[in-house]
């Protein structure tokens, strides 16, 4: 449990890498109860506040479970479901050899909400440059994509986002994404994105949240995807 004072990482990101590992060890993976906070940030010798931004990111992401009054504890695994191996929607849907088509593409600069914020580690409100596009196959659209990019990263929005996303962050920042979580829920479309996928808005859809690190565990996107449900089917595999 070492922080690097000397590294470009930020301290918290660092904290928040050992606290994963934390996490994963035998010992803790059951729903240990954290050190207390005074001990952790002296053991890590980084201050309370920057710990305390670590630990939010994590109880964010369903990982830590925090109760006033008790303390910090890991949480305890239920019976879930990831997946290992993903991959951008371009390379999807060429997987599937289905061409891939732009209905629309739209590049803004937005306020972050407090959710998006908190993933970035920076303060409500703070502007981030934002990809909206709606896409499917040259039939129909079937997916609408709300992309927020971290303002701590060099994306300017003048990028040519025609081409793969990835591809674009890797060729032109060196940025290598490496982590995606997910969550996925469904609701119903509602009046804005049924007009955009072309349903009626008590139709359901499923939504897909992404939440991209690249290899350093520097978060880079926000990504939420709107699909008709009609056209798109979620697959897991799991092994014993």
């Amino acid at each position: 449990m070492t922080i690097n004072h000397e590294s470009t990482i930020p301290l918290h990101l660092q904290a928040q890498q050992i606290l994963r590992e934390l996490i994963e060890s035998e010992e803790y993976k059951n729903g240990k109860m954290l050190p207390k906070e005074v001990e952790l940030s002296k053991q890590l010798h980084i201050s309370r506040n920057t710990l305390r931004q670590a630990i939010n990111q994590l109880v964010f992401e369903g990982l830590l479970v925090r109760k006033k009054g008790v303390g910090t504890r890991v949480a305890r695994k239920g019976i879930t479901s990831g997946v290992k191996n993903w991959h951008s929607f371009t390379q999807e849907m060429k997987m599937l050899g289905i061409p891939v088509h732009n209905y629309e593409l739209h590049v803004s600069s937005k306020k972050a909400m407090p959710e998006i914020a908190s993933f970035f580690g920076v303060e409500p409100d703070t502007r981030c440059v934002v990809l909206e596009r709606l896409r499917g196959n040259p039939s129909f659209p079937f997916v609408f994509f709300v992309s927020y990019f971290n303002p701590k990263l060099p994306v300017s929005g003048d990028e040519n986002f025609n081409l793969p996303l990835y591809d674009i962050l890797e060729k032109n920042y060196g940025i290598v994404v490496k982590v995606s979580k997910e969550e996925i829920f469904a609701r119903l479309a509602g009046d804005d994105l049924a007009a955009r996928l072309e349903i009626s808005p008590s139709d359901p859809i499923l939504v897909r949240k992404r939440f991209v690190y690249d290899d350093k565990g520097i978060p880079v996107e926000y990504n939420i995807g709107y699909y008709r449900a009609d056209s798109f089917t979620y697959t897991l595999e799991a092994s014993r």
